[in-house]
């Protein structure tokens, strides 16, 4: 998976933290659950915050 890959990202998130509320995480953190997924393989510095954004706007979404 990579940065762009944002359903993907968002389900397997869902999948890993299911009652997490994804409005209460801190973009660093997201930022590292994503990069610990065993399935991303993509360059950490290649996110920024609008990404991040719709990975969290995704699982909210998933989560619902």
């Amino acid at each position: 998976m990579k940065w762009t890959d944002i359903h993907e990202i968002a389900t397997e998130l869902y999948k890993k933290f299911p009652n997490q509320d994804p409005l209460a995480l801190r973009f660093t953190d997201l930022h590292r659950r994503v990069r610990e997924l065993p399935a991303f393989d993509d360059d950490p510095k290649h996110s920024n915050e609008k990404i991040l954004e719709a990975i969290q706007m995704a699982w909210l979404e998933e989560r619902d």
